[in-house]
């Protein structure tokens, strides 16, 4: 079960960063990020900063948390995992 929560945690920090990574300029992450919701200030410091894409993907988790990822299909390990448990 612990497993699978931390697997279920990396895969969301891998696609966050790997859409960071698309956002190549900073007009372009500027404006992502006010579409997912993240006020002005917020966004314009994360797209003007010059972390890494690994460090930036652990900050994005506010604006696409679990429930982004549900959304676009992606479903939790963790969830499967219970659901197939609870049947046998």
């Amino acid at each position: 079960k612990g497993h699978c929560n931390r697997f279920d945690e990396w895969i969301r920090r891998r696609l966050r960063m790997c859409i960071w990574k698309q956002w190549k300029r900073a007009r372009t992450r500027l404006r992502e990020l006010r579409a997912l919701g993240q006020p002005d200030w917020i966004a314009f410091m994360m797209a003007n900063s010059r972390r890494g894409y690994w460090e930036m993907a652990r900050n994005l988790n506010n604006a696409m948390n679990k429930t982004y990822f549900e959304q676009l299909g992606l479903r939790s390990l963790q969830e499967r995992y219970l659901k197939l448990r609870s049947a046998l």
